[in-house]
């Protein structure tokens, strides 16, 4: 491992006991004792060094494996069954760590709806008898291909805990397919629920996307997605001006293609600002103790939606860019609640 042992400990042991898991660090010496560890029948984050013997492991089905690649290789595809985690550095072993704990507590069933690895959903299911009303999960990210469909599992787990179907949708990012590529998944992604075979509601359907996310949701209501709610946690619902502010190092240019004065067809279609009234319900979401520009965009973006006639709630609590989408915090039991007001 190009790493330091100890760090790669001190990560690990932190986030067993936050999530008050057991958990064991072993540090193997090459292919054949990582082969060994990950096929024991255990769950099992594996960290893999450079070495071309160990990385060839990530191309193979070891069951219920999440790879952390410290080093990301977009040459290796993970075998089926198993997670690859990348570009997250050291403290993307947090995030492993949870998305295997997420699996093994809250089952799914993986559902492709395109041929690309990214193309597919988690359809988690509560124990209740349907039909079942829905909530379709777009995570953020910036729209950067290092960040998936995981950020999102702790909502899916309080979802179906609350008695909704869950479609945790993944979708490729512009960063390596480009933003049409982007556009045409989510609109794919959300229709794929009707050939899901699954007690599911498909009258009452929330899609629901956080930071990036929120953006990518709200225009997929703006382009005809069949959905009763569209929710926006701590959106980027302004790409012109966040283009203009360089939000994350210039993230909205590079998704989208270029600066909006080259590209200034892509930016009307793709911003939430400018495709009012999307002629859907909306419930906007912040955290007061979020990047300010984006508090602004929100504040911004419910006043204009409630302007073109669109039936839109506004709700700022305290809580950062990551509070709106964890279970534990008020800003986000506030939303769940708001969020089954409106479908129920």
């Amino acid at each position: 491992m190009i790493a330091d042992r100890a760090l790669l400990s001190e990560v690990a042991e932190h986030e067993f006991g936050a999530l008050g898991v057991p958990g064991t660090v072993v540090h193997v010496a090459d292919a054949r004792a990582l082969g060994e560890a990950i096929g024991d029948g255990v769950c099992v984050v594996a960290v893999p060094g450079p070495q071309p013997e160990v990385r060839a492991l990530m191309a193979e089905e070891h069951g219920p494996v999440v790879w952390l690649d410290l080093a990301r290789d977009d040459g290796i595809s993970p075998g089926v069954g198993a997670t690859h985690l990348h570009g997250r550095g050291i403290a993307g072993l947090t995030w492993a760590i949870r998305h295997a704990l997420h699996r093994l507590d809250h089952p799914s069933r993986r559902i492709p709806y395109g041929r690309e690895s990214d193309q597919w959903g988690d359809l988690y299911l509560p124990d209740e008898a349907g039909p079942l009303p829905v909530i379709a999960l777009v995570h953020g990210g910036y729209w950067r291909s290092v960040w998936a469909a995981d950020l999102m599992e702790a909502l899916a787990a309080d979802l179906v805990g609350r008695g909704f179907a869950v479609w945790n949708l993944e979708y490729r990012r512009p960063d390596l397919h480009g933003w049409d590529a982007t556009v045409a998944d989510l609109a794919s992604g959300l229709a794929a629920l009707a050939g899901a075979e699954a007690p599911l509601d498909l009258d009452r359907v929330a899609v629901a996307g956080h930071s990036a996310g929120g953006q990518l949701a709200l225009r997929a209501a703006a382009d005809g997605a069949r959905v009763a709610l569209a929710v926006s946690l701590a959106g980027v619902a302004d790409l012109a001006e966040g283009d203009r502010r360089w939000l994350s190092s210039g993230a909205v240019a590079a998704a989208l293609g270029g600066p909006e004065a080259y590209t200034p067809g892509v930016y009307g279609a793709a911003s939430p600002l400018a495709r009012l009234p999307l002629k859907v319900r909306q419930l906007i979401v912040q955290g007061s103790g979020d990047d300010l520009d984006l508090v602004d965009f929100s504040r911004r973006y419910a006043r204009a939606a409630a302007a073109s006639g669109d039936v839109v709630t506004y709700l700022e609590m305290s809580g950062d860019h990551f509070a709106v989408i964890d279970p534990a915090t008020p800003i986000w039991r506030t939303t769940a609640v708001a969020i089954s007001d409106a479908l129920r």
